[in-house]
């Protein structure tokens, strides 16, 4: 009998993969508190900075390994590690409690661990949340070494993996790489979650995955045939001849697709009835440079900058603001970039970041983040405006604010950002005069009054991620309630098409750069809902792009709009269904 288990589909433009299962175990680190004498501090220090040593050395043996092929960008997820192997949030830190505490080194890294775990655990952007994971992969590859228990499976180059589906409890992102380059069909890993950066790598690798399968090891055996749907979260074992042939023509009809989509790259976003449609990616990282050139996106419509604040005790300078953006200006020359400033919130600061006086925030959530945070301590704000400014003279930018629930919002960022050119004009540093400043609708108020906003700003981008939350009053990463989550709730639709028509009505631009935006099934629903700015995953762009060119927009808002008045009475995701299936 078939076994089925369920997980979080995370996979690219490969989504199935048959394969015997490969089970690669490793032991849990185990870590005991032990005491050192005093006169013995010295050495457990120096014992310390030699497994750092050893660690970061062989996370650059693994980056040499990565074929000369790769994009440049998947290696700079290793380079992601690296860094924080020479981070002295985890060095210095490390070494102080050793000395502190009196312990061994391995406890003192795990306690150092708990502190900043307990950082991420308290964020409110999810994506930000999960980079918990990097920090859990980097101290277990110390503690390794600390233990003398460096020696995996993962990086061995004689082990074949051709064609195999990887069974694991985590992947790291060396492992993802290094595998992928092995021949691996799949992988299926017991945690996890969508914006990991293992599983940003399957969707960029095009590596069809599964995360989060709880108790995968035990329910699936060793050298037993597994089928991966990384499109629906669902793991098969023990499939039967009829089934395994149905998976094997899905996998024969996606290579088909993904071969057709590669030819849509340098083709015009474009309706049946000649209507343009812009679409934009979303990016932070470096990494994200060489997959929104591939992709073909005309623009970023989302820059993540929070990346510049996280494991380090001071804020980054302006020339820190200035070296980040203009790394991605050159590597996207000429395409237009919105930069979204800080979407930070005191529940998620460094350790220089704000005031320690302030109280910890009992609802993280509705408290002092994003825009609020920025206004009330401009000497996180400024810097980065600086820098923004700067760029704006050789780089087409756009600013973008994050999370505003009042109009007074943004006439108090306004003045700030003039302030901020006048003091540019004063020192003689070029700018653009009338750099665009958009905003976020991302909270049901600001939703509600879009128009007002429309008429203080330059553009609008509805960030769905949060506004369906919000809305919804539930935590998508929180497993006991994320069911909820549900971008087609009436409501959540009534708020987008509010924000659309409000924008339209004050002819400002409005776009979409939350998950919505790029996930197909949604694509024509959007377009009939009257959205014409798409911004994404890279790894999205081309499929959503293949939907536009096959559909008459005319005609799709005329099916909206009936579908509108229904939504009340009927489900509507059956409606949705029928509109895709009427449109195909």
């Amino acid at each position: 009998m078939s076994i089925a288990c369920t997980g979080i589909g995370v996979s690219g433009r490969r989504r199935i993969a048959v394969g015997r299962a490969h089970l690669l175990l490793r032991g849990q680190v185990e870590v005991i508190p032990m005491e050192v004498p005093k006169a013995e501090l010295d050495n457990e220090t120096d014992r310390f900075r030699r497994a750092l040593a050893t660690a970061q050395q062989q996370l650059r043996q693994i980056r040499d390994q990565i074929p000369a092929n790769t994009p440049s960008g998947i290696a700079a997820f290793i380079d992601t590690h690296l860094l924080m192997l020479e981070d002295t949030a985890i060095a210095d830190a490390t070494v102080e409690l050793i000395r502190e505490l009196g312990v061994c080194a391995e406890w003192a890294l795990q306690v150092r661990r708990d502190e900043l775990a307990r950082v991420f655990d308290e964020m409110e952007d999810p994506y930000l949340r999960t980079r918990k994971d990097d920090i859990d992969h980097v101290v277990k590859q110390i503690q390794k070494v600390l233990l003398d228990q460096h020696h995996d499976s993962a990086g061995d180059e004689t082990l074949s993996l051709e064609g195999q589906v990887i069974l694991a409890q985590d992947l790291t992102p060396a492992d993802t790489i290094l595998m992928r380059h092995q021949g691996i069909a799949g992988f299926v890993t017991e945690f996890g979650s969508p914006m990991s950066h293992t599983a940003i790598l399957a969707r960029s690798l095009g590596i069809p995955a599964v995360v989060g399968v709880r108790h995968a090891t035990q329910y699936l055996r060793h050298g037993e045939t597994l089928v991966v749907d990384g499109e629906h979260g669902v793991v098969l074992a023990d499939v039967g001849p009829a089934a395994l042939a149905h998976f094997e023509r899905r996998i024969r009809q996606q290579e088909a697709i993904t071969a057709e989509l590669s030819k849509l790259v340098d083709r015009p976003s474009e309706s049946v009835d000649r209507q343009k449609v812009a679409l934009l990616a979303n990016i932070e990282l470096a990494e994200d440079i060489a997959a929104t050139r591939d992709s073909g996106a005309e623009g970023v419509g989302l820059y993540r900058t929070e990346f510049l604040y996280m494991n380090r005790q001071q804020v980054p300078d302006e020339e820190e603001h200035l070296r980040a953006y203009r790394e991605v200006a050159q590597g996207l020359p000429g395409v237009p970039i919105t930069i979204r400033t800080l979407d930070l919130g005191a529940d998620k600061q460094l350790d220089g970041g704000c005031p320690d006086s302030n109280p910890p925030a009992c609802n993280p959530a509705l408290g002092l983040r994003a825009i609020r945070l920025c206004l009330k301590e401009p000497k996180l704000f400024r810097p980065q405006l600086r820098a923004i400014l700067r760029l704006s003279a050789t780089a087409p930018l756009r600013i973008m604010l994050p999370m505003l629930s009042h109009v007074r919002e943004v006439g108090e960022v306004l003045t700030l950002i003039e302030e901020t050119k006048a003091e540019l004009r004063a020192e003689g540093i070029p700018f653009h005069e009338q750099i665009p400043v958009g905003g976020m609708i991302e909270v049901p108020a600001a939703a509600l009054a879009a128009a007002a906003f429309a008429r203080q700003l330059d553009f609008l981008s509805i960030g769905t991620n949060d506004l369906i939350q919000y809305t919804l009053a539930i935590d998508r990463i929180d497993d006991e309630v994320n069911y909820l989550f549900d971008p087609l709730h009436p409501a959540v639709l009534r708020l987008i098409q509010m924000t659309i028509e409000a924008a339209d009505d004050q002819g400002v631009p409005v776009s979409m750069c939350g998950e919505m935006a790029g996930d197909p099934r949604f694509t024509r629903l959007l377009l009939g809902m009257g959205l014409r700015e798409f911004s994404m995953q890279p790894g999205s762009l081309l499929e959503v792009k293949r939907i536009i060119r096959a559909s008459d927009l005319r005609k799709l808002q005329r099916q909206v709009t009936a579908l509108m008045r229904k939504i009340d009475s009927e489900d509507v995701g059956l409606l949705v269904d029928q509109l895709n299936h009427e449109a195909a």
